[in-house]
């Protein structure tokens, strides 16, 4: 497993950021006119067909299908969509779901027993200060309901477990990551649409599909062709294929887009506290990224000086 991104996958690691930055001004339109856990029926609905009537089911054991659709789909989006669907605000979403990477790292130490090198837990802690400042100024910039702030943070921990799952599609071996995306998007229709069902009840979905609008579909396919298919086959790719503490935080990054956008888009306003919180943000990644090798030469030099 490869321990440093190349250009190329840097360049797509990049890419699905800006993806899922947008994602949440995205989502915010769709839920304005559905209930949120149609929404996330018809995202992967349209995520498996027809695209699984072109590619072949990688060799992967059924319960990581299982598991993958109902952490990484399932559970995280019903999550997150409900909590933007009561209020939270698109662009305040994307910051506290970043919340992963704590979920993830923290996930890997326990269960896969990885290590923490002092780079990255000093990125962390800039990350952390980061969030902190962007919490800060939105108390005084926008309205945060408590039961979306908790709905996304729990969305965030369902991502952390997927990431895992990732790790374990990972190991059987090299694999068509968009095929995977394809066939694990099955699992989660049936369980959403039951969901919905139960929470909205059957004439509010009934209506809602009847009136469906251009909007609302246009929403949906950009959800699912783009953030789903494109967004998630190039981060299983990444995750499949370096360590979960290079690729997890690079996610730190879509706060970035999601603020701006939800700003240009919803005017959801932006402080100079916010931006100072995206600064250390981006800096908690270079230095989770990028800071092994410095971190590396320091301790040796310690170590010899000693």
């Amino acid at each position: 497993m490869n321990a440093q991104l190349t250009p190329r996958d840097l360049s797509l690691a990049l890419l699905v950021i800006l993806v899922w930055g947008l994602n949440f001004a995205v989502i915010k339109v769709g839920v304005a006119d559905m209930p949120p856990l149609l929404l996330g029926a018809l995202r992967y609905l349209l995520a498996a067909f027809p695209a699984l009537l072109f590619v072949k089911p990688p060799k992967v054991p059924l319960r990581l299908y299982l598991l993958y659709g109902m952490t990484m789909a399932v559970a995280q989006f019903a999550l997150l969509f409900t909590a933007i669907h009561i209020g939270m605000p698109s662009g305040l979403a994307s910051l506290v779901l970043q919340s992963q990477s704590f979920f993830t790292l923290l996930l890997a130490v326990v269960v896969l027993r990885e290590q923490w090198q002092g780079n990255q837990v000093a990125g962390l802690a800039l990350a952390g200060v980061g969030v902190g400042l962007v919490l800060i100024g939105s108390a005084h910039g926008a309205s945060m309901p408590l039961a979306g702030f908790a709905l996304t943070v729990a969305a965030a921990a369902m991502w952390g477990c997927g990431n895992l799952v990732t790790r374990a599609v990972g190991r059987h071996g090299p694999m068509n990551q968009f095929a995977f995306i394809v066939w694990s998007s099955v699992v989660a229709p049936l369980p959403f649409v039951a969901l919905s069902l139960l929470l909205d009840g059957p004439a509010a979905v009934w209506a809602a599909v009847q009136h469906l609008s251009l909007k609302s579909m246009a929403a949906v396919a950009y959800i699912a062709w783009i953030s789903t298919l494109l967004g998630f086959g190039l981060w299983t790719y990444l995750m499949s294929r370096y360590p979960v503490n290079r690729v997890a935080p690079f996610t730190l990054l879509v706060p970035v887009v999601g603020l701006t956008t939800g700003w240009v888009a919803f005017g959801e306003q932006l402080l100079p506290v916010h931006f100072a919180g995206a600064g250390l943000l981006m800096a908690g990644l270079v230095v989770n990224v990028f800071g092994g090798p410095l971190w590396s030469a320091v301790m040796s030099r310690l170590r010899a000086a000693r």
